[in-house]
């Protein structure tokens, strides 16, 4: 288009807010009604009349719309009216923070009396407008076409149409109309919950992997939802912390765009209000950033993903802004929330992006987030989490964050959510009669305890108080009627009770002998002494497993065997372990550092770092430098991350760091670890140490290494004009060139091997050798050249046709495609004589489960290693 400027139309269902406000004045010398609180009121423009408003401030260009003369006037009858209370809440969240008005409830519409609200016509419209925004509510204007912009209407224009629609339907002519005539122009938006109203089961506020595989799977198989299946452009939106792009082109391709440290509904909080219009806020901004691009004659799909981005950062600044700290004397909406200054508290940039893919809901690890998003491998994301903390290293991933707890497993994210989401409602509900029961399950010294315990202190730190009771130290039916009578008492004196019955399933008279006794408690929310029965209250109860460490373990689902599961189900059935399920409102497996499954537990290395670097923190702080980098020996750190397994869970990994002689100390050396033996009762010390000295093993190894290498091929140390170089000499008489650039290959052989997905592991005997495919062979060997090019470039070498010393130049000084087809074949020749080579110096080179072949390809070939 490449206009200077723009006409934009926008249109649609029109409404006015009536806001409602108390002050307080005291005035002792006055009147009688002057000591009472005042009833303040304004009228505010709603609809379509306030999204026009957003748009002229988030654009630069001329906006025509429907318009109301004077609000203060009375108003024509037929106009629909809403009405809200307003309460002044602080700015963000914060005690004794500034204070803003916000909504504090809908108090619902005062007009029309019945029938089709009054529609307004665009004042000064015109048929050659080049965008047109349209604001459907469903309250007549989809249906009445002597309202719809001439722009739309004609078939002489060709406008950008940004379609805001609350209740999406085939059967709507304004909706015919656009797919007719308009589709191919159209951006089609969407708030998720309206979505959702369409009969389209996407989760709430699991995870964003989990968002985004719903919505592709229901985008593509729902029939209530077909129809949007064909929009070019269709966004739906998740509250102000995410939204997915979808386009339907030459090809189907979804985005996800999110905020890494939030998931929907997060950023509005109960107690901060709310505010009308923040779809709307949405859509001007996602129209500012189209306009831009249409003016500079950007690809559409590159201004709309700027475009999500900009709205997602307006809405929550409009929220923020509420209506000001005195309503009347401030201009609402405030310019300033489509601007970009110092000190925002959030910019653009803050909002991430990565294609979905195409999988399953049913997926448990098809697709994590975390592996879009990052050009190196977990091991390296796990190191820099324990020297740089979480911010640091996880600035592009989504974090969940508890209380003290944080997780970017998307596993634990979503289980953990869902308990959040099943307390926070019920600590909301009023009239409940019975506890909510909650089971959690984890292997001894995962932190069934602390990660339950921190998500509901998270919620209602002041309401809830913890319990804990250990079922395997009960003696009788009298110890549990005491501690059920110490969780009414707490319930008693206004508190929520948290309670903890650990080790519930252990055997009491029998396997599972516990649980008959729950049933009541759990169902009724009482217990019986004697002829006496006693109300619980409001109480959560958490079971917490011992002997079975998930939930499919419990019930029996990992048996496959037939004769065997018979016998369990009637056991379990008799113990009454079905009646007790069907009581349970939710469960969570506790993951801890501990892989726990080798095909899906992909994200365990992330889960030590996460929990060491938390235990230097609240443990070891003096091992923090004044920046937060936590000064850790390489040893000691790679030891801790990649030992394949720890005794007693999160509780081994704390012990070392406590019987670490650390008091005092700013790094921790290798040399102020515990001994062998005290290693022995948490790791296979042996196991660690190897560990723990690779680079010292690998250190001393590379001048053999380096000369195997060399003399086991000769003819490719490089290319031809080295092989007179090394051919029938020793080692030690070779050039010091020669033996400079094979020490440099051997030193990179580790980094290499995790371009395709393994690593280097010192044993202490040796391994059979591995193949590498067709395909490693050429990841690496590409590798290998750009290595060899950027270090000869460095030196001051570059391209020729003849390989000259005195003048540095190099024919091989050439991209991977354009290299001669000898020296590739020297390189990879070299490259397949790696794991023997290895192996003789008992290095054994292991599968790495976290990135696959292709995408390790595709990251090399984008450059972004080198």
């Amino acid at each position: 288009m490449n206009k200077t400027d723009l006409k934009i139309a926008v249109s649609g269902d029109v409404s006015t807010n009536v806001l409602t406000w108390k002050t307080f004045k005291k005035n002792a010398k006055g009147f009688r009604w002057e000591n009472s609180p005042y009833v303040h009121s304004i009228t505010k423009e709603g609809g379509a009349l306030l999204l026009s408003k957003f748009v002229s401030l988030a654009c630069e260009d001329a906006v025509i719309s429907p318009k109301i003369a004077d609000t203060i006037c009375e108003l024509p009858e037929g106009l629909l009216q809403s009405s809200s209370k307003l309460e002044l809440f602080s700015l963000t969240g914060k005690e004794n923070d500034s204070k803003v008005y916000r909504i504090k409830k809908f108090l619902g519409y005062s007009g029309p009396f019945s029938g089709k609200p009054m529609l307004l016509p665009i004042v000064n419209d015109d048929e050659q407008a080049d965008m047109v925004i349209i604001h459907d509510e469903d309250n007549g204007f989809h249906s009445d076409e002597e309202y719809w912009p001439l722009a739309l209407k004609s078939p002489n224009s060709a406008p950008l149409v940004i379609y805001k629609v609350n209740h999406p339907t085939s059967e709507s002519r304004l909706w015919n109309h656009i797919k007719k005539y308009k589709m191919e122009n159209t951006i089609v938006v969407i708030d998720a919950d309206d979505f959702r109203a369409q009969g389209v089961n996407i989760s709430k506020s699991l995870s964003w992997e989990r968002t985004a595989i719903d919505f592709a799977w229901q985008i593509n198989n729902n029939p209530n939802i077909a129809f949007l299946a064909h929009c070019y452009h269709l966004i739906i939106h998740f509250g102000l912390e995410g939204a997915i792009y979808y386009q339907e082109n030459t090809q189907i391709k979804s985005q996800l765009f999110f905020l890494p440290y939030a998931f929907e509904g997060d950023f509005i909080k109960e107690n901060q209000g709310n505010m009308y219009g923040l779809s709307s806020c949405f859509v001007a901004g996602l129209a500012g950033s189209i306009a831009s691009g249409l003016k500079n004659n950007d690809e559409l799909s590159k201004s709309i993903s700027e475009g999500i981005r900009s709205g997602m950062v307006a809405a929550q600044k409009y929220f923020i802004n509420g209506f000001g700290e005195s309503i009347g004397d401030n201009d609402f909406p405030n310019a300033d929330i489509f601007m970009e200054k110092d000190n925002d508290f959030i910019y653009k940039e803050h909002v991430q992006d990565v294609n979905i893919r195409s999988t399953t809901p049913n997926c448990r690890s098809c697709w994590y987030i975390i592996k879009d998003k990052t050009s190196i491998n977990l091991a390296e994301i796990s190191y820099n989490i324990v020297k740089y903390g979480e911010k640091s290293a996880l600035k592009f991933i989504p974090i969940a964050q508890f209380g003290q707890l944080k997780t970017v497993d998307r596993a634990e994210i979503e289980a953990y959510r869902s308990i959040k989401n099943l307390i926070t409602e019920y600590v909301s509900a009023k009239n409940v009669m019975r506890p909510l029961s909650i089971a959690v399950f984890g292997t001894p010294g995962s932190g069934k305890s602390f990660g339950v315990t921190e998500v509901a202190s998270s919620i209602a730190p002041k309401l809830i108080e913890k319990l804990d009771f250990n079922l395997s130290q009960f003696q009788s039916l009298s110890d549990l009627t005491n501690a059920l009578h110490r969780v009414r008492d707490v319930s008693l004196m206004g508190k929520i009770p948290l309670v903890f019955f650990d080790e519930f399933d252990t055997a009491f008279n029998g396997k599972l002998g516990w649980l008959k006794y729950f049933l009541a408690p759990m169902q009724d929310g009482v217990f019986r002494v004697g002829d006496t029965v006693h109300p619980i209250g409001k109480a959560i109860f958490v079971f917490a497993g011992g002997t079975s460490s998930t939930y499919r373990q419990f019930c029996g689902e990992d048996i496959e065997d037939g004769t065997e599961y018979k016998p369990f189900l009637k056991e379990f059935k008799d113990a009454k372990g079905p009646d007790f399920i069907s009581r349970l409102r939710g469960y969570v497996n506790i993951l801890g550092p501990n892989q726990t499954d080798e095909k899906w537990d992909l994200l365990f290395i992330v889960r030590r770092a996460m929990l060491l670097r938390s235990l230097i923190e609240r443990k070891t702080p003096d091992l923090l430098d004044g920046t937060g980098v936590a000064q850790i020996d390489n040893g000691v750190l790679r030891a801790l991350l990649k030992i394949p397994r720890y005794k007693h869970e999160s509780r081994s990994m704390e012990a070392i760091l406590e019987m670490s002689r650390l008091t005092n100390a700013h790094k921790w050396e290798q040399s102020l670890l515990p001994s062998k033996e005290q290693l022995r009762l948490h790791v296979d010390e042996e196991q660690f140490y190897r560990h723990l000295m690779y680079d010292s093993f690998f250190s001393e190894k590379i001048e053999s290494i380096a000369a195997a290498l060399c003399h086991k091929r000769a003819s490719l140390c490089e290319n031809d004009r080295k092989a007179k170089l090394v051919d029938g000499k020793t080692w030690n008489d070779i050039n010091e060139e020669v033996k400079k650039y094979i020490h440099s290959q051997v030193r990179h052989i580790p980094g290499a091997l995790t371009k395709i997905n393994y690593e280097l592991i010192s044993v202490n005997e040796q391994p059979e050798n591995v193949e590498f495919t067709d395909n490693e062979v050429e990841i690496l060997a590409e590798y290998e050249h750009k290595k060899f090019s950027l270090e000869k470039k460095e030196s001051g070498w570059r391209y020729g046709r003849e390989f000259d010393e005195d003048k540095k130049t190099d024919p091989m000084l050439v991209s991977w495609g354009s290299l001669d087809k000898i020296y590739q074949k020297h390189i990879i020749e070299s490259i397949k004589e790696w794991p023997e080579i290895l192996a003789k110096a008992n290095f054994k080179i292991e599968k790495l489960n976290f990135i696959c072949y292709c995408e390790a390809q595709m990251k090399l070939r984008n450059n972004t290693d080198i």
